[in-house]
C-alpha cells in the first residue's frame, strides 16, 4: 500500500510533516505500507538528515511548487498543477498511491478531490467529519463540519448514509445509530430544515435512525453518528477545541478532555469521493501528522470509498 503525504502543507512544514512521517513509519513498518513524501526533495532530505534517518525509508516525489494557505483554492489548483497538492492528486487519480493526506490549504484539497478523483455518482455533496469522544470511552462522529454551510434535507439524509458507512467500516460499530442535531427531541422541533430532514429520515431503510438529539447529547451514548449542516457542525467542533484549550491554559488535567486534542486524530476523511483523501489541521505537529497518515492507511484498508460507491449504486 502506498500512502501519499503532502510534505509542504501546514504551518510547520516541512519539518513537522517529515518528522510525523518518521513517527508513522515506525508504527506502520510491519504493515507493508510505503509513505510517499511529496514536496521539495532537498528540504525533505535535510529534515531526514537532521533526524539521522535514512531517506530510503520513503519514496520521495520532488516538486518546488507550493499552494500556500493564503492562495485562492481554485486559482491555485489550476495554476500550480505541479504543486505538492496537485501532484498528490495526480498520483491518486493514476492509482500510484492508495490515499493522499495533507494539512495544507483545505479549500485546495476539496477542489482537488472534486476535480481529480471526483464525487461518487449519486452523491449530492461530499462532506467531512469530526470525532466526538464519548464519555463511555468510545467515539462517535459529527458531520458535516464545515464544507457545506447551507444544506437541503436530501443532502443531510445522504450524510446519514455516509456517516453510517464510516462508523461501520472504520470505527467498527456494527449497527450505528444516526441522530439529527436539533433544539429538541420532538419531531416537530427545530427550523424548517430540521423538520423536513426528520420527515425524510424517520422511515429510512438506509440507516438506523434514532431521532432528534440535542447539544447535550453530543458526547453521550444515544447516537454514534450525529448529522447537521456544516455551519452548525463547524461551530460545535470549534467549541470542543476551545473547551480543551481553555482547560489546558488553566492547568487542568483530565483524561477525558485530553481526548479532545486534535493531535490524537490527525485529520478527517472527505466522504463521498472516488478515493481516499484526508484533510488535517493547518497547525499540525509531528504527532498529528503521524495520526493523519495512520488514518489514511486505515481508511484505504477499509476500502471506504468502494463501500460508499456500492451503497449509492
Amino acid at each position: 500500500m502506498q500512502i501519499g503525504l503532502d510534505v509542504m502543507g501546514g504551518d510547520f512544514a516541512p519539518k513537522a510533516t517529515v518528522e510525523g512521517a518518521l513517527l508513522a513509519h515506525k508504527e506502520l513498518a510491519d504493515q507493508d505500507i510505503t509513505i510517499v513524501l511529496i514536496g521539495d526533495q532537498p528540504a525533505i532530505e535535510k529534515v531526514l538528515e537532521d533526524n539521522n534517518a535514512d531517506k530510503a525509508l520513503f519514496q520521495i516525489v520532488h516538486t518546488d511548487e507550493v499552494i500556500t494557505m493564503g492562495d485562492h483554492p481554485i486559482k491555485a489548483f489550476k495554476s500550480k498543477p505541479k504543486s505538492s497538492i496537485g501532484l498528490g492528486f495526480h498520483l491518486l487519480k493514476e492509482g500510484k498511491i492508495d490515499g493522499f493526506a495533507s494539512s495544507g490549504n483545505t479549500g485546495a484539497m476539496m477542489i482537488g478531490a472534486m476535480y481529480s478523483v471526483q464525487t461518487i455518482a449519486g452523491i449530492i455533496r461530499p462532506c467531512i467529519t469530526s470525532v466526538l469522544p464519548k464519555e463511555n470511552g468510545g467515539v462517535g462522529i459529527l458531520l458535516d463540519v464545515g464544507i457545506n454551510a447551507d444544506c437541503k434535507p436530501d443532502v443531510l439524509y445522504q450524510f446519514g448514509i455516509l456517516g453510517s458507512i464510516y462508523a461501520k467500516s472504520v470505527l467498527g460499530i456494527e449497527n450505528p445509530k444516526i441522530g439529527l442535531l436539533n433544539i429538541g427531541e420532538e419531531p416537530e422541533k427545530g427550523n424548517l430544515l430540521a423538520q423536513a430532514t426528520y420527515t425524510l429520515m424517520k422511515d429510512s431503510n438506509d440507516f438506523n435512525f434514532y431521532g432528534n438529539v440535542e447539544g447535550r447529547d453530543l458526547f453521550g451514548d444515544k447516537c454514534d453518528v450525529i448529522v447537521c449542516d456544516g455551519f452548525t457542525g463547524n461551530i460545535v467542533m470549534k467549541q470542543g477545541e476551545s473547551t480543551y484549550h481553555s482547560l489546558k491554559s488553566r492547568g487542568i488535567e483530565d483524561e477525558y478532555y485530553e481526548r479532545f486534542n486534535y493531535e490524537n486524530y490527525g485529520g478527517t476523511p472527505v466522504l463521498g469521493i472516488n478515493s481516499n483523501v484526508i484533510v488535517g489541521h493547518g497547525i499540525s505537529n509531528g504527532k498529528a501528522i503521524k495520526n493523519m497518515v495512520k488514518l489514511t492507511a486505515d481508511i484505504a484498508k477499509a476500502k471506504l470509498s468502494d463501500k460508499i460507491k456500492d451503497a449509492f449504486k
